[in-house]
C-alpha cells in the first residue's frame, strides 16, 4: 500500500490535499506568467518568436524545458527501472542528437528563416506546395509528440491522486480520471498558447527547466546518499530487485534481444535497435517545436550559445536519469512499478515517494516528496505541450493560411487569430488520440515522433541548405515521402496492433516487424528528395546563392 493510501487510511487525507494544493499553485503560477506575457504580445513577431528578445542562456534553458519532456523524466526513468542498461539508450540518443542540431541546423536556420521551418524550405521554391507540405509534416510530428505528453499526464495524476483500478476519485473510476486529466492538460495547453504566445510559452519553459533540474538533482543526491555514494552498491541492489539478475546491467533485455532457435526474430530485434538509434540521433534536427526556438534570439551567435547551454543542461539531466532509473529499480522494485503503470511511466514519482518516506519520515514525508516531484513532472508536461501546440498552430497560420490560402496577403492580426484558432483544433485532436494511447510508454511514443521528424523534415532541411540543385519538386517529394513511409510503417507495426502492449491490442493488422521505422523511412525520405529533384527541370542558382549568403552570414535575417 502506497503512502498515499496509508495517509488516507490514517484519517487525514493529508497527502491528497497537499498534492492538489501544489498542483493548483503550479497551474496558477504558470497561468499568471501567461497572462503577463499576453500583455507584452502585440505583433506577430511577439506571438511567433517572443519578439526575438531572449538571451542565449534564457533560450538554452527554454530549449532544455522544451526538450526534457515527460518522455525524458517519466519514460526514460521507467525504462531504466524496468530494463536497466537498455533503458539508458534513449538518454544517449537524445543527447547525441544535439550535436547534429548544433553543427548542421541551429545557426543556418536562425539566419535563413523568420518564424517556422517552412520559411527556410520555401525560400528558393514555389511557396504554396512547399509550405503546405511543411505544415502537414509539422502537425503530424507534433501530434505524435503531444500523445506522449498527454499519456504521461494521465498516468502521473492517477498516481498523484492515489487512483488505481477499483478505486474512485470525485465519483470517477481510474480510467475516467485519467481521461479527465488528459482533457485538463489539453485545455491548459490551449490557454498557454492562445493567451501567451511564444513569450508566455518560453517563460513557462524556463521556470519548468529550473524546477525539473532542481527536483532531479535532489532525488539523485538522495538516491546516492542512500547508498553512501557507492554506485556499485546501487547497481547491485537494482539488479537484485529487478528479478533479472546481472542481465539487468547488460544490453539485450529490451532491444536486440536474442531469441533462442529463432534467427529471424533475433535479426529483426537487432535491426530495430539500430533503427531506434538512427531516429533518436537524427530526429532532433527535424523537430518543429525545437527548430522554432532558434528564431527567439536576436543573433546567430545567440542561437549557437543557446544550443551549447542546452547541451550542458540536457546532458546533466540525462546523467540524473541514471540515478532515478536504477534508484527506482532498487528501492521501489519492478513489480510495484508495473502494478501502478504497465509501461513504467510512474517510476520516478514512485521513487520520490519512497525517498520521502526513508529520509523525511512517515507517510507524510513520502506524500510531500511525491507531490513536489509530481508537480515538477506536471510542469514539464505543460511546458512541452505548449511548445508543441505553438509550433503546429504557427505552421498552420503562417505557412498554410497566410502563404497558401491568402497568398501572402493576410494581415498580422488575421494570422495571429488563425494561430489561436488552430491551437484549439490541434489540442482537441491530441486529446482524442491520447485517450487511445494510454498503454504505451511515453519515451517510446516520442521515439516515433523523432522517426517521423527525421524522415519527413530533416531531408528537406539539409537538401535546402546544402544542395544547389534542390527544387520545389524535391522538397515536396522528400517531405511527403518520408512522412508517409514513417507513418504507414508505424501503423502496420506491432506498436499499433497485434501485440499485448499495442495501441489496439485486440486487433491485428501488423505486417511490418519493427517497432521503429527510421532505418527504412529516413533513407526513403532522402531518396524521395533526390528523385523529386532530378525529375524536375526547375533550378534557381541565384536564389540558392542568396540563401547560402544569408545562412552563413545572417545578412537579411529578420
Amino acid at each position: 500500500m502506497s503512502a498515499l493510501f496509508a495517509a488516507e487510511a490514517s484519517g487525514g487525507g493529508t497527502a491528497r490535499t497537499l498534492t492538489i494544493t501544489l498542483f493548483l499553485l503550479l497551474v496558477a503560477g504558470t497561468l499568471a506568467i501567461t497572462i503577463w506575457a499576453s500583455r507584452q504580445t502585440k505583433t506577430a513577431t511577439d506571438f511567433y518568436a517572443g519578439g526575438r528578445s531572449f538571451t542565449g542562456f534564457q533560450n538554452g534553458l527554454a530549449i532544455g524545458g522544451d526538450y526534457m519532456s515527460a518522455a525524458s523524466f517519466l519514460g526514460i526513468a521507467g525504462l531504466i527501472a524496468l530494463y536497466g542498461y537498455d533503458g539508458f539508450l534513449y538518454s544517449i540518443g537524445f543527447l547525441v542528437a544535439w550535436l547534429v542540431a548544433l553543427l548542421l541546423v541551429a545557426e543556418l536556420l536562425r539566419n535563413s528563416g523568420r518564424y517556422t521551418m517552412a520559411d527556410v524550405l520555401a525560400f528558393r521554391m514555389r511557396q504554396r506546395p512547399v509550405r503546405t507540405a511543411a505544415a502537414v509534416s509539422t502537425i503530424t510530428v507534433s501530434i505524435f509528440y503531444l500523445l506522449a505528453q498527454m499519456v504521461g499526464a494521465g498516468a502521473l495524476v492517477a498516481l498523484l491522486l492515489g487512483i488505481r483500478p477499483g478505486t474512485t476519485f470525485l465519483g470517477m473510476g481510474a480510467d475516467t480520471a485519467k481521461v479527465a486529466t488528459i482533457v485538463l492538460v489539453g485545455a491548459l495547453m490551449i490557454i498557454y498558447v492562445t493567451v501567451g504566445g511564444m513569450k508566455g510559452t518560453t517563460y513557462v519553459q524556463i521556470v519548468k527547466a529550473v524546477l525539473l533540474m532542481g527536483g532531479t538533482l535532489l532525488m539523485t543526491i538522495l538516491v546516492l546518499a542512500k547508498y553512501n555514494f557507492n554506485l556499485s552498491a546501487l547497481l547491485g541492489d537494482a539488479a537484485a530487485s529487478s528479478g533479472q539478475g546481472t542481465a539487468f546491467l547488460e544490453p539485450g533485455l529490451r532491444y536486440g534481444v536474442e531469441v533462442a532457435g529463432n534467427a529471424t526474430q533475433t535479426f529483426y530485434n537487432k535491426v530495430d535497435l539500430l533503427s531506434l538509434g538512427i531516429a533518436l540521433v537524427l530526429g532532433t534536427a527535424g523537430l518543429p517545436h525545437i527548430l522554432i526556438r532558434f528564431y527567439t534570439v536576436p543573433t546567430a551567435k545567440a542561437a549557437r550559445k543557446s544550443v551549447l547551454w542546452a547541451i550542458g543542461i540536457i546532458g546533466t539531466f540525462y546523467l540524473f536519469t541514471l540515478a532515478l532509473g536504477f534508484g527506482a529499480a532498487a528501492l521501489v522494485g519492478s513489480e510495484a512499478i508495473v502494478a501502478q503503470d504497465k509501461a513504467g511511466n510512474t517510476a520516478a514519482p514512485q521513487l520520490a515517494e519512497r525517498l520521502g518516506i526513508d529520509f523525511f519520515g512517515g507517510d507524510i514525508g513520502g506524500a510531500a516528496m511525491l507531490a513536489i516531484i509530481a508537480a515538477v513532472a506536471f510542469a514539464t508536461i505543460l511546458a512541452v505541450v505548449a511548445g508543441l501546440t505553438l509550433a503546429s498552430s504557427s505552421s498552420l497560420a503562417h505557412d498554410f493560411y497566410a502563404n497558401v490560402i491568402k497568398r501572402g496577403e493576410a494581415s498580422e492580426r488575421q494570422e495571429v487569430n488563425v494561430a489561436r484558432i488552430s491551437a484549439f483544433v490541434i489540442g482537441a485532436v491530441a486529446i482524442v488520440l491520447s485517450i487511445f494511447a494510454q498503454n504505451l510508454n511515453v519515451a517510446f511514443l516520442v521515439a516515433l515522433a523523432f522517426a517521423v521528424a527525421a524522415s519527413g523534415n530533416l531531408p528537406a532541411i539539409l537538401y535546402s541548405l546544402f544542395w544547389k540543385r534542390f527544387n520545389t519538386s524535391g522538397a515536396v517529394w522528400s517531405i511527403y515521402g518520408g512522412l508517409l513511409a514513417a507513418v504507414l510503417l508505424v501503423f502496420f507495426s506491432p506498436v499499433v496492433s497485434g501485440a499485448p502492449t499495442a495501441m489496439f491490442p485486440d486487433h491485428d493488422w501488423q505486417w511490418f516487424p519493427l517497432s521503429n521505422p527510421g532505418i527504412l523511412s529516413i533513407p526513403f525520405g532522402f531518396l524521395c528528395g533526390w528523385i523529386g529533384t532530378v525529375i524536375s527541370k526547375e533550378h534557381d542558382e541565384d536564389k540558392y546563392a542568396e540563401l547560402e549568403v544569408r545562412s552563413l552570414t545572417g545578412a537579411g535575417a529578420h
